[in-house]
This record gives C-alpha cells, sequence and structure tokens, in this order.
C-alpha cells in the first residue's frame, strides 16, 4: 500500500493547535484575571483615588480608564472567541470572521501624557493591559496568519508551519 501523499492528508491546523495549548490557556487566566483586578479597582479604591485628584488629573483618569476598559473589553472578547474554538464550539474560521469586530489596535495617540500623571495602581493596570494586548496581537497574527500556498514547499508540511512562526514575529515588529 502506498504512503499518501501530503496533497491527500489533511494538514494540521496550526491556528486551531495554538488556540488550544496551555500557552493559551494561561493568556487567557492572565488576561480574564486583569479584567477582574481592573474592575474592582475602578469600583472601589480607584473611585476614591479618582475624587482626591486635581481637574486636570481628574481628566485624565477618567480618559485612560475608559480606554483601560474599552482595551481589556477587546481582548476579553478575543480571548473569548478563541477559547469557543478551543472548546470546539467554533472553528478557526468562524471565529477569524467573527474577530473582525474586535479591535486589537495598539498606540491611541495622546495618552503617555496622561498615563504619567494617574495613579499609580492605574498606571500599572494599564501598562499590563499593553502587555497583555502584545502578547494577543502577536498571537493574533500567528494563529490567522494568511496562507501564500507558493511559499509552501511540496512535500514539506514544516514550512507553512514555519511560515506562520516567521509572519507572527515579522508582523509584530
Amino acid at each position: 500500500m502506498a504512503e499518501p501523499t501530503v496533497n491527500e492528508t489533511d494538514t494540521v491546523s496550526f491556528g486551531e493547535r495554538l488556540a488550544a495549548s496551555q500557552h493559551f490557556s494561561d493568556l487567557f487566566r492572565e488576561g480574564m484575571t486583569l479584567v477582574e483586578e481592573t474592575a474592582s479597582y475602578l469600583d472601589g479604591p480607584g473611585r476614591q483615588e479618582s475624587k482626591k485628584l486635581e481637574r486636570g488629573a481628574s481628566l485624565a483618569y477618567a480618559t485612560e480608564s475608559m480606554r483601560l476598559t474599552t482595551r481589556l473589553m477587546q481582548l476579553a472578547s478575543w480571548l473569548l472567541l478563541h477559547r469557543a474554538v478551543k472548546e470546539g464550539e467554533m472553528s478557526l474560521a468562524q471565529a477569524s470572521k467573527e474577530k473582525a469586530k474586535v479591535k486589537l489596535a495598539g498606540h491611541e495617540p495622546g495618552e503617555e501624557q496622561n498615563v504619567k500623571i494617574v495613579p499609580e495602581r492605574l498606571r500599572l493596570l494599564i501598562n499590563r493591559s499593553k502587555a497583555l494586548q502584545g502578547s494577543v496581537r502577536r498571537l493574533d497574527a500567528t494563529m490567522h496568519a494568511p496562507v501564500d500556498p507558493t511559499q509552501i514547499a511540496p512535500g514539506n508540511p514544516v514550512e507553512r508551519q514555519l511560515g506562520l512562526l516567521k509572519a507572527a514575529f515579522e508582523h509584530d515588529a
């Protein structure tokens, strides 16, 4: 009996494997923990701290806390979509369509000056959320990297996976 060729076998979806990885599980846990910590801070100590701020700092606090919650909602949406992939509730292709609604944008203009004058705890939450956002953006680029069939060497199924890894690291630069 002849061995099946690469074209006759199903290729492994790197994105779906990545969604089912321990790395994704750790990232999911980190993201959801950050959402909870942020909500707790903003509803408690953060509210008290904001009342003590001068007008300019108070406006910066309001602006940055809104940006922070928006960023975290987007990240949580992305994480929940990909958890659904991990749990078999949807395919990676379905998640790709839905993730078009999720904005994983990077830097917002003018925020650096604001971040410098908000309370330390809010600043730490903002920095953690940006680090999480960077991790999610890199993972997203890897999981959803477009496949260029001309770049896949016939008979070498590993080449596509290497291309996806390369695209992930080049995309974030």
